[in-house]
């Protein structure tokens, strides 16, 4: 009796939803009512998304893989960025206690930021994240597709297409403010009394320019986010070894094995150009992974060459 009522039930909701009139833009669907009825075309409610029938269904899907690495990038940019500002204005050669444990915080800052704003993504408290999916480029900018049916009036169908994966950045951003303004100028003062204020500074202009550039720019570094990396990478490490002093190719070899903060740092653009190659969503073999020290001993097997004392 129960599997009848149930089957009935599903064959009218089922007819419902195939008379439902289709509803003009990409993104502009029917809301279903308390009463079971169907609003007028809009936008859909956050954590909606239209679908085949023109209706605002739930976003219950799992993150996709290239999901998961775009917000792992989107972690792994601020870090490197409280790093490289944590050693600009440290102005050291080798690496001392205090600037690590600098290091460190800025670490334990981002990370933090990253885990609480997963558990405050719907489901809450969960280690999982309700998703929309991302299906093209446009979802991220349903600004610009807002239909205008009849060339008379707009319809306005803005909404976060690509749920959660726009807004949570933001929420990821305030974290990372809220805890370096918590934590770090307190080990500043301790550590690094004169110079660490300055990364914090760093930061506060740059967390706002990161947050307009994914405002503007999200969509398209969703996309581009590998080959984003490996560019960085491989200019980062132009940029520390075009630093030193002495460009001869024994030197730079030598300085890269023995110093431990020349060597930490050309390991960390080794990850991060492995992290870009992973990345790739294209079916890439692992044994490319053993190309990622390429560029630091193209560097330094080709610095002799291009020398500007050989110029003169």
């Amino acid at each position: 009796m129960q599997e009848n009522e149930t089957n009935g039930l599903r064959l009218l909701k089922n007819a419902m939803l195939k008379s439902v009139d289709k509803c003009p833009g990409l993104y502009c669907g029917r809301t279903v009512l308390a009463n079971s009825s169907l609003s007028a075309c809009g936008a859909c409610l956050r954590g909606f998304r239209v679908n085949a029938q023109y209706v605002c269904s739930p976003c219950e899907k799992d993150l996709t893989s290239h999901d998961w690495l775009y917000l792992g990038f989107m972690t792994i940019l601020p870090l490197i960025i409280h790093w490289f500002c944590i050693d600009l204005n440290a102005h050291l050669r080798k690496f001392t206690k205090g600037e690590l444990i600098l290091h460190a915080s800025a670490c334990v800052e981002v990370f933090l930021s990253a885990f609480l704003t997963i558990l405050f993504t719907d489901p809450i408290w969960q280690m999982r994240i309700n998703s929309c999916g991302v299906q093209k480029l446009s979802d991220w900018y349903t600004l610009f597709h807002n239909p205008t049916p009849n060339y008379e009036m707009t319809l306005y169908c803005t909404q976060e297409a690509v749920y959660p994966l726009q807004t949570m950045i933001f929420v990821f951003y305030l974290f990372c403010v809220t805890f370096m303004m918590i934590i770090r100028p307190g080990l500043n003062v301790k550590f690094l009394p004169y110079r660490g204020k300055l990364a914090v500074y760093y930061a506060l202009y740059i967390f706002p320019i990161l947050a307009l550039l994914h405002a503007v720019a999200g969509g398209l570094v969703y996309y581009s986010f590998p080959y984003l990396s490996i560019l960085i990478s491989v200019v980062s490490n132009a940029l520390h070894f075009s630093i030193k002093l002495d460009q001869t190719m024994k030197s730079l070899l030598e300085t890269s094995i023995s110093q431990m903060r020349n060597a930490t740092i050309i390991l960390g653009h080794w990850i991060l150009l492995a992290y870009g190659i992973i990345s790739i969503p294209y079916e890439i073999s692992y044994v490319s992974l053993l190309l990622v020290p390429a560029p630091a001993l193209f560097y330094i097997f080709t610095a002799k060459y291009t020398d500007p004392d050989n110029f003169k």
